[in-house]
């Protein structure tokens, strides 16, 4: 009998993700053929380097006072292989997949695979808490293959790694690795935010908001984000008051009346619903307009 083999992207993050331990099937909604299998296992801290093996780290009661100096905290590191479930008989199949796979691409598509997983799983658990993560988050990421036995397992019989510390191979942004891309003079803004001499906008979170969903395909609820964002962020924005702002304030206020019309979409009982176009563009301006606050220092 043929080998069956298993291509895989895998993760490793420094915290639990949230659902348990095991094997989901990911289908398309109507669909009955599984797209993704994705296997969620924890590894204890003092296991990471071997890479076999599921075990979860065992709290301990304390029984001694801490230490003025303490070491760090062991903590569990959570591996997630996302699976293709289509399965190719020959290694040399595997190997050309390989050296053809799109790290940008490829990882990416991964990590929204997850993060949908973690999205439904936020709301199956009403637990807000739950998130959604960034491949340049992770410890390690890897593609590889292995048999359905080792895979399911969240081993492999062949892996190459593709990054490290969220460092992007190719010297690009991980899909979601926009951290400090999408703001200028974070420092600056942090240190001013947590002395208490400037506040956030309301809308720059609802901005926040409206990119994630975009950026996870959840096109409806960015819609009705943004509407909110801009409704809010345009008297937030007028009300400083700055005139190198005001070109900008005008530009989103001709665009208000379409981001309005992607809201009523959005809510609309229709297939149709909100232009993609029009929601990023109008995202994209926003938070232009946002970091121009800061590029010219800050109040």
């Amino acid at each position: 009998m043929a080998e069956r083999l298993f291509l895989f992207v895998q993760f490793e993050f420094p915290w639990e993700l949230g659902p348990p331990d095991g094997r989901y099937l990911v289908r398309a909604p109507g669909s009955d053929e599984p797209e993704h299998v994705v296997v969620l296992g924890t590894l204890a801290a003092s296991r990471r380097a071997g890479g076999g093996g599921f075990a979860r780290a065992r709290s301990r009661r304390r029984t001694t006072p801490p230490q003025p100096t303490p070491q760090p905290s062991e903590v569990p590191v959570a591996r997630v292989t996302i699976v293709d479930p289509v399965s190719i008989s020959a290694e040399r199949q595997a190997r050309a997949w390989l050296a053809d796979l799109d790290a940008e691409r490829d990882v990416g598509a991964a990590a929204a695979v997850l993060n949908r997983v973690l999205y439904l799983h936020r709301i199956a658990c009403a637990d807000p808490y739950i998130h959604e993560v960034s491949p340049a988050q992770a410890l390690t990421i890897r593609a590889g293959w292995g048999e359905g036995e080792q895979v399911a397992g969240g081993q492999w019989r062949f892996a190459h790694e593709l990054a490290a510390a969220g460092v992007h191979p190719l010297g690009r942004r991980w899909p979601g690795g926009r951290r400090y891309s999408a703001a200028l003079r974070p420092g600056e803004r942090l240190a001013q935010l947590l002395g208490g001499r400037a506040q956030p906008l309301t809308c720059e979170e609802l901005t926040l908001r409206a990119r994630l969903d975009l950026d996870q395909g959840r096109l409806h609820h960015a819609a009705i984000e943004l509407q909110a964002a801009v409704a809010t962020g345009l008297p937030e924005l007028a009300a400083e008051g700055r005139h190198e702002l005001s070109v900008r304030i005008a530009e989103l206020q001709k665009l208000s009346a379409a981001v309005a019309a992607q809201d009523r979409a959005a809510r609309a009982a229709s297939e149709q619903g909100p232009s993609e176009e029009v929601v990023r563009h109008a995202l994209e301006r926003l938070e232009a307009a946002l970091r121009a606050r800061t590029a010219a220092g800050l109040r």
